[in-house]
């Protein structure tokens, strides 16, 4: 009998591995395959990629070959802002191949690139949950994100959203004012005591360092209210955290085993941080069973949340405060704070403008050093049409997310196009917001005054304009980070004079999101008052 049985568990092994062997090929071949036939019989182009790696040799051969031949960073005699070439050279060197829509590969994974404003629109309108985050993006994720907003997809994602979203609406951040308005202000006096330490009365500052601080005390006081020292330390371990994932392996799905392996440093800063926020946690609802004074802070409403809404499962309640604090300090860590720190860049190369914003302050406010009387109200916040235009101009020149990525989840019919399940749609803002067909002639050049009369006259396709992302999966804290902007912005313009100091290299370099490669070092003044 066992002789008879042992062709029966040769079987059984063979129908396994031949089974394993058939998933992989369809993973790693047929899939692949498919995409990419159903994209090019549309017409669709692209450099033709090589198993396994598509077309990631390329990308780094295109890479390197950019750095040897040209000079990587720019002095402030000799700034451009024409930095996509250089960062991203294979993006731009297939567009001007293939046009505006093309395929590529990186590994496994298949790239659907569009910066094409009519198909743009039409990814915009598209309402269905059946566009999402890339998986390849979402499974290194995990760590930082975990299962909040910005990494999940489908009914759980559209859940939070519904549920977070209002918490983030003009009305709610009008409360969150007072907050912005006392960081900054905190950070001018400091910036005032160094002056005066100074003999010049002018200090070489790195901007971009002091307002990630200011960032990251203005969203912990937010957060945590009372408890915003603690929230400081937890935005400094998200920070480290972040650091971590700064790697383009991970924004293009290269073919890179090490984010399928546990990273410990990751998991490590991930555990200080979930104890850190369990600790906030218990000691607010302590707080609260006793009767204390409840905090009206974003912790507080993840709770109110968490503990009243039946969408949320019992089992879910605790992980769904957790993870969504770390997606918000994610989401706020840097993106806010590079704005202000290009604008105030663009602004030191061109001081006509900020003389216009001061002169716009005292239009609207009557006195330049009152404007934090003025700032409660968001009707005079209204009025600052010329800051509003030059951080439009900024956010359009330097754009934090450079790369905004969906996940085709399903067949999905797009204008003409038919887009096959699995593929990843790539959007790069940079090139949109740099389009001479789109913006006109002088695309690379800091000019405030195209949006004059606002972003829907500002260009050809005012579709292509995406500096807080776009479709349903639009940035939630677009109000939120304009309002810091607007407030920042002017009370320290009305205290200081910026200029660029001599110590300033320009190098763009993108780790997620666009960052100095090393700093953005200003000269700093006070204003001049008659």
């Amino acid at each position: 009998m066992e002789v008879n049985e042992l062709p029966i568990w040769w079987s059984v092994l063979l129908i396994g591995v031949s089974s394993l062997v058939i998933k992989l090929l369809n993973k790693l071949w047929f899939e692949p395959r498919r995409i990419r036939t159903v994209l090019s019989k549309q017409g669709i182009r692209g450099p033709r990629p090589t198993f396994p790696f598509g077309n990631v040799p390329e990308m780094q051969k295109i890479q390197s070959t950019m750095i040897n031949n040209t000079h990587e960073e720019m002095d402030g005699q000799h700034l451009n802002h024409k930095w996509l070439p250089s960062v991203f050279p294979y993006i731009h060197k297939w567009a001007k191949e293939y046009g505006p829509i093309y395929m590529y590969s990186t590994g496994i994974n298949q790239h659907l690139y569009v910066s094409d404003p009519k198909l743009l629109m039409e990814i915009k309108q598209h309402n269905s949950l059946d566009l999402g985050k890339p998986t390849y993006l979402g499974k290194p994720l995990r760590p930082l994100l975990g299962d909040g907003l910005l990494r999940t997809n489908g009914k759980q994602w559209a859940v939070q959203r519904k549920l977070l979203a209002p918490e983030f609406f003009l009305g709610k951040v009008k409360g969150m004012v007072g907050v912005m308005e006392e960081s900054t202000t905190a950070m001018i006096k400091r910036w005032d005591c160094r002056i005066l330490e100074s003999k010049s009365g002018i200090v070489d500052m790195e901007i971009d360092d002091e307002l990630k601080t200011l960032s990251a005390d203005i969203i912990s006081r937010a957060c945590f209210g009372s408890s915003y020292s603690f929230g400081n330390q937890i935005f400094e371990k998200i920070a480290d955290m972040v650091e971590v994932y700064g790697k383009p392996s991970l924004q293009f799905g290269f073919l890179n085993f090490s984010w399928f392996l546990p990273n410990k440093k990751v998991w490590n800063l991930r555990k200080e941080v979930d104890s850190m926020l369990l600790k906030l946690v218990t000691d607010r609802q302590v707080e609260r069973q006793s009767g204390g004074a409840t905090e009206n802070d974003l912790l507080q409403m993840l709770l109110d949340i968490a503990s009243t809404n039946t969408d949320i499962p019992a089992r879910r309640r605790e992980t769904f405060v957790l993870d969504n604090c770390r997606n918000i300090y994610f989401a706020s860590s840097a993106t806010t704070s590079l704005t202000e720190s290009w604008t105030l860049m663009l602004l030191s190369l061109h001081p006509e403008w900020q003389d216009r914003i001061r002169a716009e302050i005292i239009e609207v406010c009557g006195v330049l050093n009152k404007l934090h009387h003025s700032l409660h109200d968001m009707d005079m916040l209204r009025k600052f049409k010329v800051l509003t235009m030059v951080i439009q101009e900024s956010m359009r020149l330097y754009p934090s997310g450079v790369l905004i990525a969906r996940a085709i989840l399903a067949n999905v019919k797009l204008g003409d196009l038919d887009v096959p399940k699995g593929t990843n749609i790539h959007v790069c803002s940079a090139a949109l917001h740099c389009d001479p067909e789109n913006w006109g002639p002088d695309a690379d050049e800091f000019k405030p005054e195209r949006f004059a009369n606002g972003i829907s006259n500002a260009c050809k396709h005012p579709q292509a304009y995406v500096p807080f992302g776009f479709g349903t999966r639009v940035c939630i804290g677009q109000t939120f980070a304009m309002t810091q902007l607007k407030i920042v912005l002017s009370l320290i313009l009305s205290k200081f004079s910026f200029s660029l100091s001599p110590n300033y290299r320009h190098s763009p370099v993108h780790k997620m999101i666009l960052m100095p490669k090393h700093g953005i070092r200003l000269l700093v003044e006070p204003v001049q008052t008659s």
